[in-house]
């Protein structure tokens, strides 16, 4: 349960980066263009990091052999 909900975070966080930084129009809020573009480059990079581990964790769950004989 906890890798596939992680999957569904990786999405969030690179479209909510992308959205930020590509789609955003900045004169609807306070912030600035630079302050989004950072923020939305945060996510992109946590977005990755989060796609990875995800990745290592359905892979050992799913995809590894087990090594251990049943007796």
């Amino acid at each position: 349960m906890g890798a596939v909900l992680s999957a569904f975070m990786v999405l969030f966080y690179l479209g909510i980066g992308i959205f930020l930084i590509f789609i955003f129009d900045s004169s609807l809020s306070t912030l600035g263009r630079p302050v989004l573009v950072i923020f939305g480059a945060v996510c992109l990079f946590y977005g990755v990091y989060r796609a990875y581990t995800s990745y290592i964790k359905i892979r050992d769950l799913f995809f590894k052999p087990d090594n251990e004989e049943d007796e």
